[in-house]
């Protein structure tokens, strides 16, 4: 017997080897959600690589399901399997724009209006105490529910969270052997991360074996905006936020400047995503951590 679409009421999808627990890290009042894949298989001796992202929410069944289409495969895709975590927030949408700008951003951080009326003022800088919740408390507890081994943790971020992907490695290069900054807000407030950057090259207390991997769009330039937006009123204000942001020039340049400094050849990449936007490039970007992240190793 046919039924027709009204008729089934469907059950819930689930993602199988997912999990997630809501906890509170640090000195927050309102818990983060950790979202928890583990391969249905026992680990190996060494226990399994891990893949650390933020905006959990937005990036963490693409991730699941990139890994399991590729380590079913390993011998064409040269990818594992493996542990991955993603940190987001108790909310069924994508994103929460508040909580993700104070935990995303590096300190000082400033103040600025609401992003919607009756709401409480933006505030940012609060990377470091995430770095740390993350370290202190989200590490610990994902060890004691899964086997990892602690040389071959990655950890990703996107836009938001790709600056704080580089504000990690620059204040705590050992707490991650892979780095992935997809689209990295490396302009925000007066791109003063370059100059925690150039603290850390200063210092040459670069980790033995990091990578660093930056990318963007093609449409993130600050020369090429996306052909849709081409002729549309906004397209004026679209080209000046395009200057402001650079976000393939600042990345590629970030990767130059790592290419060129003592001993560092070959630490750092850029790539390039043709046809993608800022918020398109994040399916393409994910894959592409899954493969560094899982990248088998002889």
């Amino acid at each position: 017997m046919s039924h027709s679409s009204s008729d089934v009421t469907g059950s819930p999808v689930t993602l199988a080897g997912a999990t997630f627990t809501d906890m509170k890290l640090g000195t927050g009042d309102q818990p983060h959600r950790i979202f928890l894949y583990r391969p249905p298989r026992p680990a190996p001796p060494e226990g399994w690589p891990v893949l650390y992202m933020t905006d959990g929410n937005a990036c963490f069944a693409t991730a699941v399901d990139a890994q399991k289409v590729q380590m079913s495969y390993p011998s064409g895709t040269n990818v594992c399997d493996g542990v991955i975590v993603a940190i987001g927030y108790p909310t069924d949408d994508a994103y929460d724009p508040f909580r993700r700008s104070w935990d995303l951003s590096p300190p000082p951080g400033r103040t600025y209006p609401p992003f919607f009326p009756d709401t409480p003022d933006v505030k940012t800088g609060g990377g470091d105490g995430f770095l740390s919740a993350i370290e202190d408390e989200v590490k610990p507890w994902v060890e004691r529910q899964v086997p990892i081994d602690r040389s071959r943790q990655a950890l990703f971020g996107h836009s938001f969270g790709g600056l704080f992907v580089l504000h990690a490695l620059f204040t705590r290069p050992h707490a991650y052997r892979r780095w992935i900054a997809a689209s990295p807000a490396i302009y925000w407030e007066d791109a003063a991360i370059l100059a925690t950057e150039q603290a850390f090259l200063e210092r040459s207390h670069v980790p033995p074996g990091i990578e660093l991997h930056l990318s963007a769009g093609q449409y993130e330039s600050e020369t090429r905006i996306a052909p849709f937006h081409k002729g549309r009123p906004d397209e004026a204000q679209r080209q000046a936020r395009a200057l402001e942001t650079r976000t393939v020039e600042l990345a590629r340049t970030m990767a130059e400047r790592w290419q060129a400094s003592p001993g560092l050849a070959g630490v750092a990449h850029f790539e390039e995503y043709a046809g993608e936007n800022h918020m398109s490039v994040l399916p393409v970007a994910l894959n592409r951590a899954v493969q560094i992240a899982f990248r088998q190793e002889t």
